[in-house]
């Protein structure tokens, strides 16, 4: 595990050192969640996948379901 330091701007951001990006495969343009707690700050990639997809999917037919909402009901302005 490689270990950096770096500054925050005033703008209230910060750059991860070049050897972090290589390690952890970051690209310009990736989305990072940011985790904080008792002044620890954590940063984690968010990697979009089919799972994670199909649980939103999964949710939102419940959801729907739960509420009474039918397929006819979302698409009937298309």
């Amino acid at each position: 595990m490689e270990v950096s330091i770096t500054k925050l701007s005033s703008k209230g951001q910060v750059v991860v050192p070049l050897e972090l990006r290589k390690e952890a495969n970051l690209e310009e343009g990736d989305k990072l969640l940011v985790y904080g707690s008792k002044g620890t700050i954590v940063l984690k990639r968010i990697e979009p996948s089919v799972k994670e997809f199909e649980k939103l999917v999964s949710f939102g037919r419940a959801f729907a379901k739960k509420k009474g909402i039918k397929k006819s009901d979302v698409l009937k302005n298309d």
